[in-house]
């Protein structure tokens, strides 16, 4: 048999490096290799050898790696949106000392590609010194082959510039170029409360110069017409809406044949919102396998989800299948009535629809108006079945007592109105005993201005800080709801030991762990009213 000498020399090696090892375990007698040590021949002090035969300090003293790297560069910062100007025209966003700056600090050193980056850090300035210092540690190949470590400091000079957005504003602050026109038909504004949330939490707002609230809506101006369609597109695929665009020439110059067009992008929100009873039109409701033909709206986003509270069928709608025929709700949530549940009896198992558990069941209930007036009591079938026990209170559309007049429902011959439709278990006797006790969390809002049209007064302003604290309460309730949005820790919140006590079952909270913290929120900027608690 015939060994390649490539086969021998690799099991001679495997061998070798095998005997050193066998040798330890049976206790034989082992030479340590150990590495001499040797005279630098500058300073001579002993050392461990390399290709220079110096020690390092007399390595840097002869050898300076950091010869022709930039130490003093300056840099152009925006005071009014705290960006900094990548050359040529690229403005960059970015906090002191935070990554985001530290990599803009060392892509704008030159000649960088001599040596090699260990090491970046900040060494502390004063914020308002127009400095910034940041610590570099290279190394760099030396006299043969002998590798040489050096930290040095690179001193940024800040010098301000307004960026020509900024420039723009402050020049005619009514100088946009694209505006969106956000407008929801309603009586409440609680849609727009959760949509200022999606926007903060997306920072799809980011490139507006000037965000105005408005009666019925908001209006957002843009610098770009391309910032306005990629903020149309975002609202299409959180709500259903639908959208139209207009332009109107501002100027034209006929020699170099350029137009100048302000752009304006009208965007209506479907007016169905969480919770509202809807009348089903006829054609609808045969198109969705004759559901209905009243429904409960359950949750409202891309897609708007109608559940029967009858019989727990289900379906959802998309935007275009909404506007190919769209509906208005035939009772909003702003007319809900306190309901009060005398018995309860359950007619099916509890069942999951679209991530939502419901549970059909038949109860008892009385309005709670009629207490100490009459002995009014109305049989209803309820979805609520899992929720509701004898002796809790449910809020539902008084159907009884209410005067409805709706185009959609006449064309139903023959069909009886039921008198209760219940939505959703109350906790409004709990949340008397937490009025006016600050949350454990708060939510961020968007930097608007009021417009001079919009309506004002203290009815006015009583009315939105209702809706809002129904906004806050339906958070509370609803983990669905708060999924796609960003709650923040409170750190004024100071639990209370004895508020626990005296509450016992205490209304529905926020979990700690979806709470976030807000790291980015100044002394400063805590004190203002951005923050709404």
């Amino acid at each position: 048999m015939h060994i390649s000498s490539s086969l021998l020399s690799f099991f001679c090696l495997g061998l070798i490096c095998l005997l050193p090892a066998m040798a330890q375990e049976m206790g034989m007698f082992t030479v340590h290799h150990t590495i001499g040590n040797v005279l630098c021949c500058k300073c001579g002090i002993s050392m461990q050898p390399n290709a220079a035969n110096m020690c390092a300090n007399c390595l840097r003293s002869e050898i300076d790696i950091t010869e022709g790297l930039q130490k003093h560069v300056i840099i152009c910062h925006c005071p009014e949106c705290d960006s900094y100007l990548q050359p040529p025209r690229t403005w960059i966003k970015a906090q002191l000392e935070s990554k985001e700056l530290l990599t803009f600090c060392v892509k704008r050193l030159k000649n960088l590609n001599k040596v090699r980056l260990v090491q970046a850090e900040f060494i502390w300035t004063e914020p308002h010194s127009k400095r910034i210092k940041v610590k570099l540690k290279v190394q760099k190949e030396v006299l043969h082959g002998a590798i040489l470590e050096q930290a040095y400091t690179v001193e940024y000079v800040i010098q301000d510039q307004m960026c020509e957005s900024c420039t723009r504003v402050q020049a005619n602050p009514d100088q946009w170029v694209a505006a969106v026109q956000l407008r929801q038909h309603v009586s409440h504004r609680r849609t727009f409360f959760y949509l200022e949330q999606l926007i903060l939490k997306h920072d799809a707002a980011a490139r507006a110069i000037m965000i105005k609230q408005m009666d019925q809506g908001i209006d957002l101006f843009f610098s770009n017409r391309s910032h306005a369609v990629k903020f149309v597109e975002f609202i299409g695929k959180v709500v259903p809406s639908r959208s139209r665009n207009d332009k109107q020439l501002v100027s034209h110059d006929p020699k170099s044949n350029n137009y100048n067009y302000k752009y304006t992008f009208s965007v209506e929100i479907s007016p169905v919102c969480r919770e509202d009873l809807i009348c089903l039109p006829p054609k609808v409701s045969n198109s969705l396998g004759n559901l209905g033909p009243l429904v409960i709206c359950t949750k409202v986003s891309n897609h708007i989800a109608l559940l029967d509270p009858f019989t727990l069928r289900n379906c959802f709608l998309d935007a275009e299948q909404y506007w190919r025929a769209s509906f208005k709700s035939l009772l909003s949530s702003r007319q809900l009535v306190e309901y009060i549940v005398l018995d309860i009896e359950a007619v099916s198992s509890e069942v999951n629809i679209g991530g939502s558990k419901y549970a059909l069941a038949d109860a008892q209930v009385a309005r709670i108006s009629d207490f100490g007036k009459n002995d009014t009591i109305f049989n209803v079938r309820t979805h609520l079945g899992h929720l509701l026990n004898p002796g809790d209170y449910a809020l539902g559309y008084d159907l009884y007592a209410a005067n409805s007049n709706d185009s959609e429902l006449d064309k139903y011959k023959g069909f009886v109105l039921p008198d209760v439709i219940l939505v959703k278990k109350s906790y409004e006797e709990k949340w008397q005993k937490k009025r006016g006790k600050p949350r454990s969390w708060k939510l961020k809002s968007l930097n608007m201005e009021i417009d001079d049209n919009a309506a004002k007064g203290r009815d006015h302003e009583e009315k939105m800080n209702s809706e809002y604290e129904q906004f806050l309460r339906d958070l509370e309730e609803n983990p669905d709801l708060r999924f796609n949005i960003s709650l923040y820790r409170n750190k004024e919140y100071q639990p209370s030991e004895m508020a626990s006590v005296t509450d016992g079952d205490d209304a529905p909270s926020v979990p700690l762990e979806e709470l976030l913290a807000d790291l980015d929120l100044s002394e400063e900027e805590a004190d203002n009213d951005s923050m709404r608690e």
